[in-house]
């Protein structure tokens, strides 16, 4: 069954197990809120440390009203985009229903307060032992899925250069739209299983505008955490902390393989993954 929990019950849960945390108050938990559905820039979370986030996280989810969770996302997996952020290590956030859309959608480019594309991957997770799995290849036999993707995120707030690892943490790691391409079946035989492993890691991942063909950016499987699968193995363990687990059927983004970049109205970009065995492109057009 898919993962059904409600949000609030969990942001209950949370702040009791964390407390002495300094969450975001109500009334700012209401102004983030706000602010993301009006897509307009809302004041940074200031001085969160990792408790405060995870509880101002909960909060936030929770008063978002988004519904039936769908997965997850590792964020902050990439060290390009720790260093960027000041942040020594990776963070994770919800994904929601309506948040993944069809291969070629078209969206606004103006999609959030702060709109950003980059390269991603998803993984669906096809065991809830996953949720005990601590190498790529354990994590590899427990999904049946992997899925090309652009993620959409948005940095929501009003001076994102100020953000931290905390602070990314408790605006839900900038969770807001993604774009899904056509699924590779996780295959049966040894041989197979072993090319798949070996192509995640050892892939060159090409942000391109797919109108001029110019490369926005280009990474390697390796950069997101030595291997992309470990950004599961990560989110298995955060998750087990605060007493969530992975389920049957959820989505796992695994993190960057590109520089974030904003959206431009009349832009298209697609996403390669030469290396990858069965891999299509993946691509997003901006009005």
């Amino acid at each position: 069954m898919k993962n059904t929990q409600t949000l609030v019950g969990v942001a209950l849960a949370i702040a009791a197990s964390l407390a002495g945390a300094e969450c975001l108050s109500d009334a700012q938990v209401a102004d983030l809120v706000a602010a993301w559905k009006a897509r307009t820039p809302a004041a940074n979370p200031e001085g969160q440390r990792e408790a405060d986030a995870a509880c101002s996280r909960a909060k936030f989810t929770a008063a978002l009203g988004h519904g039936r969770v769908i997965g997850y996302k590792a964020g902050l997996t990439n060290p390009a985009v720790q260093k960027r952020f000041n942040a020594s290590g990776p963070v994770w956030g919800t994904l929601f229903e309506g948040m993944v859309l069809k291969d070629g959608a078209t969206v606004e480019a103006a999609f959030g307060a702060r709109p950003l594309f980059e390269a991603d991957l998803l993984v669906r997770v096809r065991s809830e032992a996953i949720n005990e799995a601590r190498t790529p290849m354990e994590v590899l036999l427990l999904v049946d899925q992997v899925i090309p993707f652009i993620e959409l995120p948005d940095l929501v707030v009003q001076a994102p250069a100020r953000l931290d690892g905390p602070a990314i943490s408790a605006i839900n790691v900038g969770a807001r739209l993604g774009v899904a391409g056509q699924p590779i079946p996780v295959p049966a035989t040894r041989g197979e299983l072993y090319a798949l492993l070996d192509g995640l890691q050892n892939m060159t991942i090409t942000l391109a505008d797919a109108g001029s063909g110019t490369t926005l950016g280009q990474g390697r499987g390796s950069d997101v955490l030595g291997h992309p699968l470990n950004a599961v193995v990560y989110l298995a363990q955060a998750l087990k902390q605060e007493g969530l687990k992975m389920r049957a059927g959820d989505l796992i983004s695994l993190g960057s393989f590109s520089p974030l970049l904003p959206p431009k109205a009349g832009q298209k970009v697609s996403v390669t993954y030469t290396g990858l065995p069965g891999a299509q492109p993946v691509s997003v057009s901006f009005r």
